[in-house]
């Protein structure tokens, strides 16, 4: 179950229709996925193959093609990330800088556990979303965040895209901003 914590305040949101009321308003797409359907052999293994990453996108087929209907998504593909990642500091630090892009950034959380970091209204400024199976998560376009790990490291994630080389990262210098 995703849980939000409002950075400057501390504050907790949690239970699902509370997360989803609190991430509308900030015009933050938040939907579920039955984690259950994906196999444990697969959301419990973050060293997969093209093979077992394909078999993820065909367990969730319906969903995805469901999402690209609606948004109008034209590709999509399996992310896993964990201590076994090559070079996993160097994606972290790239991950972790504040940034923007020119389209949504989707992730539907199969395994693991992740955090989009997103800047919020005036009034809210930057809140943590905290991920984990079965979480969906599209950040708005020319929408302030990052994305990084939790404590455990470890993540399998399906990210759908418009444009076909993915997206570009832009990144902003925002002087509101305060590493947790």
């Amino acid at each position: 179950m995703a849980e939000i914590v409002i950075r400057n305040t501390n504050e907790r949101i949690t239970g699902d229709d509370n997360v989803r009321e609190f991430l509308n308003k900030q015009n933050v797409l938040f939907e579920k996925w039955d984690a259950s359907k994906l196999p444990a052999e697969l959301r419990n293994n973050f060293q997969l193959t093209d093979e077992q990453k394909n078999e993820i996108l065909k367990v969730y087929d319906e969903e995805i093609r469901d999402l690209a209907a609606r948004r109008g998504y034209q590709i999509w593909d399996v992310i896993t990330l964990s201590d076994a990642t090559p070079n996993l500091e160097d994606l972290l630090n790239k991950f972790e800088e504040v940034h923007t892009h020119t389209e949504d950034e989707i992730r539907a959380i199969v395994g693991g556990k992740g955090i989009f970091v997103i800047k919020g209204s005036d009034d809210i400024g930057y809140f943590n979303v905290e991920l984990e199976a079965g979480d969906v998560i599209s950040v708005p376009e020319n929408t302030n965040h990052f994305f990084t790990l939790m404590d455990n490291r470890q993540i399998i994630a399906v990210r759908l895209f418009i444009e076909k080389n993915g997206w570009v990262a832009y990144p902003v210098e925002d002087p509101s901003f305060q590493k947790a």
